[in-house]
């Protein structure tokens, strides 16, 4: 039984259009397509997102703090504003105040005759020379001179 087309009906189909039961190759490589764009779009959002970060990542400890709590902030909260000051302060070199006065606060006990305390960072000497197998030098004598 062969059925007449329509006079309407066009006598060539185009390709991307498949028969009744055979595999549709266009949905699949569109299907491909779009999970690639998506992985990739997401890749270069996060990247975008986190450059205030990596360029932080060179500076002061507190600096890169703060630059990748206002990261976090704008990631969760989608406020844009947060990003744009991350990326301000990312970009400004912030002066070390910290060091300099911890010098003198240093050099100041040092005079004042205070035994300097121990950073909790650092090992005490006596650990670090006990590591290495080596033992601990004799304490100096303090010479001062009176002038």
């Amino acid at each position: 039984m062969s059925e007449a087309l329509h006079p309407a009906a066009p006598h060539h189909l185009p390709g991307f259009i498949t028969a009744p039961g055979d595999t549709d190759v266009l949905m699949i490589v569109m299907g491909i397509f779009l999970i690639g764009a998506v992985v990739g779009v997401g890749n270069l959002y996060l990247h975008l997102h986190t450059l205030p970060e990596r360029m932080a990542h060179r500076t002061h400890k507190l600096q890169f703090e703060i630059v990748a709590v206002l990261g976090l902030l704008a990631l969760f909260t989608h406020n844009h504003l947060f990003w744009v000051i991350g990326l301000f302060l990312a970009m400004i070199d912030l002066p070390d105040f910290i060091t300099p006065l911890r010098r003198i606060a240093g050099s100041v006990e040092k005079l004042a005759g205070v035994p300097a305390e121990v950073e909790p960072a650092e090992p005490p000497a006596e650990a670090t020379a006990h590591a290495a197998g080596v033992n601990s030098p004799a304490p100096k004598s303090e010479v001062r001179s009176h002038a």
